[in-house]
Order: structure tokens, then sequence, then C-alpha cells
């Protein structure tokens, strides 16, 4: 990857840090330092997208046709610094750098086959507000900047938001999201074959909860790509 000149003098003004392990960052990388990336306890999902731990969350909830995530996610854990950084420091270029890492990541083993457009998971308006962006768009916004596919916003929307799903058993989680998602323009979507796009993937609830909106357009295919997957 090619470095500015800006880039370089910002590195020396106000250097990066890896947001893993607090290293300084080189001018050729992105959030995360060569180690940090090399060490992801990643789930080569991608290699298995039709049937694997994440595709399985899915299967009777609605129709899927692919799902994996990046890497593996546990509390405490180097990786869920980079998420609450992520969601929750202000800190969206983490989302958009991860989106490009995922989607090179995924890239050779042809996940993104067919696939025709990325619907971020959407938020409510008003924690949107609070936090200033949608981490699921900028990671969508990271996998567009390698893929060249379109992102579809305003097919559906989040109603409300009832309280985090983090602490939440699973039955919890399940009632948490009913009704929590709206199809609002089915035919911006109809016909196509959508990745449906989210940070961290835990019971599948939420993911669920937005699909089945999504599968009520007309000839409708969905794939899912999460960064994360909650490991137990």
């Amino acid at each position: 990857m090619r470095t500015s000149f800006w880039t370089k003098l910002l590195d020396v003004v106000s250097p990066r840090c890896c947001v893993i392990c607090g290293s300084r960052l080189s001018a050729n990388e992105q959030v995360l330092c060569a180690s940090c990336h090399l060490h992801l306890p990643l789930t080569h999902y991608e290699r298995s997208p039709l049937d694997n731990p994440m595709a399985r969350l899915f299967w009777g909830q609605f129709p899927v046709e692919r799902a994996a995530a990046l890497f593996f996610y546990e509390p405490q854990s180097g990786v869920s610094h980079l998420i609450y950084d992520m969601k929750y420091n202000g800190m969206s270029e983490i989302a958009e750098a991860m989106g490009q890492i995922v989607a090179r990541q995924f890239l050779a083993s042809g996940f993104f086959d067919g696939i025709e457009a990325l619907v971020p998971m959407p938020i409510t308006r008003l924690r949107q507000w609070h936090r200033g962006y949608n981490q699921s768009m900028e990671i969508a916004r990271g996998v567009r900047s390698v893929t060249g596919l379109p992102i579809v916003s305003k097919a559906v929307s989040r109603t409300h938001f009832r309280q985090s799903q983090t602490t939440q058993h699973a039955w919890e989680r399940l009632r948490n999201v009913d009704d929590a998602f709206l199809l609002k323009d089915a035919d911006s979507i109809a016909g196509r074959h959508l990745l449906l796009i989210d940070d961290i993937v835990t019971t599948g609830a939420t993911i669920t909860a937005c699909g089945q909106q999504l599968a009520k357009a007309p000839h409708v295919r969905i794939s899912i790509l999460s960064l994360g997957i909650t490991k137990y």
C-alpha cells in the first residue's frame, strides 16, 4: 500500500499505535501492527461458508447462502479491546480498516462471488447520534473499498433499541430484538444477493431479526459477514 507524504509526516508528529498491543505502527500499517495481524485468532470460516458453526446459527431461522467471521472473539482479549475502541471510543477508522482487512482475507476464497450489494446492520437514529456513526456501515465502507460492491443502507431500519445484548442470555437476546427491524424498501433489494454485515455475532439473534425482514423482499438471497464470532 502506497503511503503519502502527509501520512508519513503525521506519523512523526503524532505516531499511530496498534489498537491491540499499543506498539507504534509503521507508515504502511493500518490499525494493527504486523505481529498482531499475524496472530489474529482467525476462524477460516470463509473456506467453508456454507457449513460452519456460524452458518449453523441461522439454519431454520431464515435462508442463508453463506456466512463467515474473520476472527474468534473472547472477552478481555486483544480483539475485544479493538471492538470496544471501535464501538465506544469514537474510533470509526478501526471499523473501516478492519472492513478492508476482512475483505482482502476473504477474496481469495471466492466468498464474495455472486454478492451484489452490502447491507450494514442498521442502528437506531438515537444510537447513531450518540455514537456519531454506525460501526457496521464503516465496516461495509472498508469492504466496498476492496470489492467495489455497492452499499444499500435504507432497505431496512432499526425501529427500537431496548438494551445491550452483551450480558443477556440467548432467550433474552431473542426477546430484546423482537420487532426491532422493519423492511422499508423491498424494491431496492428484490432479486439481489445481499451481504449483511455486522461487527460481532454471539447467538445470532440480532442478525436473525434483521435477516428475517430482508427475506420478505421477493427473490432475495442473503449471506452474512462479521468481524468476529464469540468463542465459547
